[in-house]
């Protein structure tokens, strides 16, 4: 067995250049060093899909605070660019595809682990119904059939066969994944900026809507006059950003997947920003707040002919159809990954971390992700009188909670290097604060101003749909949590999390024990796991050997 295992380590390194971290993502069967500092971004941007996200919640936004979407949607920025910090920190800690979960599995325990893996899987299960709903429709509309795309039941249909062709893609690989990404963003990138471009012409030389805006240095400030509305529209802000986290998902099949993914999700960040704020100011001064709030389920599709013609419009509606086809996919890629972690550490039945041999991706968190996507979505079409609103809607509250909880793990996971340097205490600590209060603080009173059965579009018994979907899918996490302790005691009882050597000097990154750190040193094991069943002592000699050879089952 030794002999098997030491040819193992040989072979790969002649692949994997000699890095002594291949195990990471072998330890799961994921195809390391797959993609690039650039597909990273992509898929980041990708993920947060810029064009379905002003399709879906720019209208909704505008209907609560009016003309001052422009200065919600950039305030809303600085919350998700601390949490990104939080997650380029973790992940040059500990790169593992089960981000959230892993990473509050160790600074907080296996119980708010296993509740920030859920809230990844919910999160994006309920807001499959909303790029559903939006792929249908535009899908239908590209077409021609405009009889269709106003019917419930057909554009349901084209979901349902769109969940389903996305499914099979990412079945396929992240290479193929990542390719596609590419395509689509170039296409709805290009096709955004084409849109600003004229809608400003229009508006600066009289060609605007009758009520359109007439722009102001007002339109910068957040403040609606109620901080009802603040909360409301900040929630469905966090919504707009959300998704950027994709790009560190995928940390185990990137290169140099310490630096990689957390360089992807900054950077990706402040490019989101300057999208939105543009796509939004362009919007008002063309088409003004009373009609995008009267559109709200439909902004560009609502604008696409009145800005660049009956033709070109087309091709809105194309920018918008590929962007729900980027985001879908990769809503399903990081839920596979988040599974397939929980999974691989026992949190989970080890079924979920079956792989494909040859395309190397987890072959049944996919599909179930993609089987349950649909059926949520079918169930919330028949239930609800606005899939968009109630999905968008309850999907910030479920994305306040586990990017929250992310940034209060990153400052108790480091909370003894925090005075280290100035550094240190910046983006391991302060920042990631920040953003886990501003999220907490969202979360708390969108939860107040969901639960009236007015709130929302569908209510049951007086409590409304957005609180129902939103919370009561973190109740039903802690039932299944429950039950996982029940049938999967190790992870909650003697732990099952690999130990994590790390080299946390300023400036520097996680590094397994036995590999040298920035200076030539050997990095010194430190206790950062909670529950390990390995012995403190053994803790530098454990990390050298796979996970699997730590966890016997």
């Amino acid at each position: 067995m030794l002999n098997l295992y030491s040819h193992m380590v040989l072979l790969y390194s002649q692949v994997a250049g000699n890095d002594p971290r291949w195990w990471y993502a072998m330890e799961k069967g994921l195809r390391a060093g797959a993609i690039g500092l650039l597909s990273s971004v992509v898929i980041a941007v990708s993920s947060t899909a810029p064009a379905y996200s002003m399709a879906a919640t720019l209208g909704l936004v505008v209907a609560i605070v009016g003309v001052h979407s422009p200065g919600t949607l950039i305030v809303s920025f600085l919350p998700m660019l601390c949490i990104a910090y939080a997650f380029r920190e973790l992940n040059k800690a500990d790169p593992d595809c089960g981000t959230t979960f892993t990473w509050t599995t160790r600074a907080f325990g296996p119980w708010a682990g296993w509740m920030g893996g859920w809230g990844i899987i919910a999160a994006d299960v309920i807001v499959m119904a909303s790029l559903s709903q939006i792929a249908g429709h535009y899908a239908l509309q590209l077409v021609g059939a405009d009889g269709a795309a106003s019917s419930t039941a057909w554009v349901t249909v084209a979901g349902v066969i769109f969940i389903a062709a996305l499914t099979w893609i990412c079945y396929r690989g992240i290479e193929v994944s990542a390719r596609l990404q590419q395509v689509l963003l170039a296409v709805e990138l290009v096709t955004l900026g084409i849109f600003a471009v004229v809608a400003f012409v229009k508006a600066g030389t009289g060609h605007a809507l009758p009520g359109a805006g007439h722009l102001s240095a007002a339109w910068l400030s957040p403040w609606p006059g109620s901080l009802h509305g603040l909360a409301n529209s900040f929630l469905l802000a966090v919504f707009v950003y959300w998704g950027w986290d994709c790009a560190v998902s995928v940390n185990e099949e990137t290169k140099d997947r310490a630096r990689t993914p957390g360089r992807a999700a900054v950077a990706s960040t402040v490019l989101l920003v300057a999208v939105f704020a543009v796509v939004s100011v362009a919007a008002l001064v063309f088409a003004g707040p009373a009609f995008l709030a009267q559109h709200s389920d439909n902004v560009l599709g609502a604008m696409s002919t009145l800005v660049l013609g009956s033709t070109a419009g087309k091709l809105l509606i194309l920018c918008v159809l590929t962007s729900a086809t980027a985001s879908t996919q990769t809503t399903i890629m990081p839920t596979a990954r988040a599974v397939l972690a929980m999974a691989v550490h026992r949190a989970l039945p080890r079924a979920f971390a079956r792989m494909h041999p040859r395309y190397l991706t987890p072959t049944a968190a996919t599909v179930v992700m993609g089987a349950a996507s649909a059926v949520f979505f079918v169930l919330l079409t028949v239930a609800s009188q606005n899939v968009l609103a109630d999905s968008a809607a309850s999907v910030g509250l479920l994305i306040a909670f586990y990017y929250g909880l992310t940034g209060f793990a990153c400052v108790w996971f480091f909370r003894r290097d925090l005075l280290g340097s100035v550094r240190a205490l910046v983006f391991r600590g302060i920042l990631p604060g920040f953003g886990g209060l501003a999220l907490l603080a969202a979360f708390i009173l969108s939860i107040v101003s969901y639960w009236p059965a007015a709130s929302s579009y569908s209510s049951f018994d007086g409590i409304g749909g957005v609180f129902l979907i939103g919370a009561g899918s973190l109740l039903a996490g802690v039932a299944l949590m429950l039950a996982a302790r029940r049938w999967r005691p190790a992870f909650f009882t003697t732990g099952t999390l690999p130990p994590l050597a790390a080299s946390l000097d300023d400036g520097g990154e996680a590094a397994p024990a036995g590999e040298t750190g920035p200076a030539g040193e050997t990095a010194p094991a430190r206790d950062r796991i909670a529950g390990s069943p390995v012995a403190a002592g053994d803790r530098t000699a454990a990390a050298a050997i796979p996970a699997q050879v730590l966890d016997p089952a």
